[in-house]
């Protein structure tokens, strides 16, 4: 049995396009995701509450971010969270960020459509892309879908 669990799952919007780094190990990329909650004040009005996650996938994850993923996307993640630490090289001060590490994802909607990106050439290999596997999570929450208008990007 496992003394602890590290594992983190999301579902939202990316905010812009990645940023495809090379690394000695092969490419990472890192991007932003929107999620958003929504909750009913004081007064009984419905507020959304949009949350910013700060994300970086590597190998074959990173490989599918740059090839498929592009502002507005909408993804289910899985993977976990890990605080990395820097020195600031200007200031000497110790930095820290938090991100979530990416282990799974699946493109579900939004952004360009698949057949757009196959005709444009982002899109390599037809059969590499899983699609909609967790399309259960989709309708979760019918009463909260959000219109373009609502996304905050």
């Amino acid at each position: 049995m496992p003394k602890s669990v590290n594992r983190t799952f999301l579902l939202g919007n990316v905010g812009k396009d990645p940023q495809i780094n090379s690394t000695p190990g092969g490419i990472a990329a890192n991007f932003s995701l929107a999620t958003t909650d929504r909750e009913k004040d004081q007064q009984g009005n419905w507020k959304d509450r949009t949350e910013w996650h700060n994300l970086v996938a590597y190998g074959p994850a990173a490989e599918i971010v740059r090839d498929y993923v592009t502002k507005g996307s909408q993804l289910f993640i899985q993977g976990k969270i890990q605080t990395r630490s820097w020195d600031d090289k200007q200031s000497g001060q110790k930095r820290y960020k938090t991100e979530i590490v990416v282990h799974d994802l699946t493109l579900l909607g939004g952004g360009q459509s698949v057949d757009e990106q196959y005709y444009r050439g982002r899109r390599k290999d037809p059969s590499r892309i899983r699609q909609n596997p967790v399309a259960k999570f989709e309708n979760e929450y019918p009463d909260q879908e959000l219109s373009p208008e609502e996304i905050p990007f």
